[in-house]
């Protein structure tokens, strides 16, 4: 009876598998390949260097200006809180409203100048936007001082930089009434809650049509900063992604 041959040890096989050389495509003379595509990562975010916190008064716009300022070592723009006429216009003495507001105005503007925005190396944060004196003018001045005020305006802010991010914290008039009862500042212990209200009701209809640069909007009337940690983590990590137009941040926990 013949033998059978024997199959090929299977280790063999393998080997002879392995030293086999890999066929090549035989490309016809004068035509093109293309290229293979090389696979490039997705550019990085890049944090945005001029950062502006707004929001109406005890929203928490200087401590959140100041953590941000401290955390990326960034040239800190504090707004004005030494007006002179201020205590005037809370008390609504007549003429401080137009005092206290163009005071306000040169001195923003002061400030931002001075501070060389477009040519400071490194991140910038500022606790005001220029934009935003216009909300207290169109609220406190008659119509004669807004009309001397708006051609102050126009020529206070051209050339000015427009941030590439603004931070706008929001809360709810009866907690703002809380914040400046328990901050107890004499010059705010005149401000009733109907002003306050009137304020609120301002800031958000110029932030609705706010479209300058990118607009993170927060709620704070459940969170705080400076007492709750977890609240100040979760907006730092929020602020690690992109912001693209206007975009709301709601903490974990909230409804």
């Amino acid at each position: 009876m013949p033998r059978k041959k024997k199959s090929p040890r299977r280790g063999k096989h393998r080997a002879f598998a392995r030293r086999r050389p890999k066929a090549r495509a035989v490309v016809p003379p004068g035509s093109r390949v293309a290229a293979r595509p090389i696979r490039r990562k997705g550019p990085s975010f890049t944090p945005p260097r001029y950062i502006v916190v707004e929001g109406p008064i005890r929203a928490g716009k200087s401590t959140l200006a100041r953590i941000l300022a401290d955390r990326t070592h960034a040239c800190r723009i504090f707004d004005c809180e030494d007006n002179p006429f201020l205590a005037d216009f809370y008390r609504e003495k007549p003429g401080a409203a137009f005092r206290t507001q163009m005071y306000f105005l040169h001195e923003r503007q002061r400030r931002l100048r001075e501070a060389r925005v477009q040519e400071t190396p490194g991140a910038v944060v500022a606790d005001f936007l220029f934009e935003k004196d216009k909300i207290f003018a169109y609220l406190n001045l008659e119509d004669d001082e807004l009309k001397l005020y708006d051609q102050y305006f126009e020529i206070l802010a051209a050339g000015l930089p427009a941030p590439d991010l603004v931070i706008y914290l929001q809360a709810t008039p009866r907690v703002l009434r809380e914040r400046i009862a328990k901050k107890a500042a004499l010059a705010e212990s005149q401000i009733s809650l109907q002003y306050v209200e009137e304020v609120v009701r301002a800031y958000e209809h110029f932030f609705f049509r706010y479209a300058a640069s990118a607009l993170l909007v927060v709620n704070t009337s459940e969170i705080d900063f400076v007492e709750r940690n977890a609240d100040l983590q979760q907006l730092l990590r929020r602020l690690q992604e992109p912001v693209k137009g206007t975009q709301y941040f709601l903490p974990l926990g909230q409804s």
